[in-house]
């Protein structure tokens, strides 16, 4: 049976506030997420929160009524609240009707299988939690097989990268690696590894890609480091038309996969 929570002093209200911040999400290996559409797309994928928080004006909506049922079978705990305590989970004044807590989930480099897709997305020093949700969701889209983030990006697992993936989080495997194990892994076995770059004359049409390919998206502000981009096995860029001189990351990285995807599929 759910328990109810009412007041904002709870420990475990306490607890999963916390988990807003990374210091705190590091040292529990547990995220926020919310959403009633998020979190059955997690149920969907065999993913169950430890924790789930629901309103007492959604205990009846079939389901919320199925989630907190799957939830306590797993073992975990269904809580009962109010909107004002899940608008302080959710750091939102407008509440998710749900809000979970999980355990943490990234994949190991070795864990991959790079046969089981013919694209792979790669992103280096990505900063913003928007452009990682974005990214998510076109890998998604695509059938990517994961999304490898290489160096200091920003934490997959925030609140804010969370909501923007819409449930991408759940369905495509995320992998934090550096450089130059990744380049070792990659290169012991098949991948054409695909840089997206304004540095090169060769534009994103011109190229045949294999399969797999490993599209790489350098830091939102810098582009990619020279020793990485001497690494690609071809640096692609996309034509500029207007005054702008570069896309956004997340854009460029949706217009590569779909040009890769149907290069492919030709």
């Amino acid at each position: 049976m759910p328990r109810e929570i009412t007041a904002f002093s709870n420990p475990l209200i306490k607890y999963a506030r916390d988990l807003r911040d990374k210091r705190h999400r590091k040292a529990s290996r547990q995220f926020l997420a919310e959403g009633l559409r998020i979190l059955t797309e997690a149920r969907e994928t065999g993913r169950l929160p430890k924790t789930l928080f629901y309103a007492a004006a959604s205990a009846n909506h079939a389901l919320v009524y199925d989630l907190s049922f799957a939830v306590e079978a797993a073992g975990g705990e269904s809580i009962q609240t109010t909107p004002d305590i899940l608008a302080k989970l959710s750091g939102k004044d407008n509440p998710q009707a749900v809000v979970g807590i999980f355990d943490e989930f990234d994949a190991e480099l070795a864990s991959l299988d790079r046969s089981s897709s013919g694209i792979w997305l790669v992103a280096e020093r990505l900063r913003d939690p928007g452009n990682l949700g974005t990214i998510l969701r076109t890998g998604d889209a695509v059938g990517a097989g994961g999304l490898i983030l290489i160096g200091e990006c920003v934490d997959p697992f925030s609140v804010e990268a969370v909501r923007a993936s819409m449930g991408a989080l759940f369905t495509v495997p995320v992998v934090r690696s550096e450089w130059h194990p990744f380049l070792a892994w990659l290169r012991e076995g098949p991948g054409q590894l695909v840089g997206l770059s304004l540095d090169t004359d060769t534009g994103y049409r011109e190229v045949a890609y294999s399969s797999p390919t490993f599209l790489l998206t350098g830091n939102e502000a810098h582009g990619m480091p020279p020793e990485m981009a001497a690494a690609c096995d071809v640096l692609v860029k996309m034509p500029m038309l207007g005054k702008a001189d570069s896309l956004n990351a997340a854009v460029a990285t949706a217009v590569m996969a779909y040009e890769v995807l149907a290069r492919q599929a030709a």
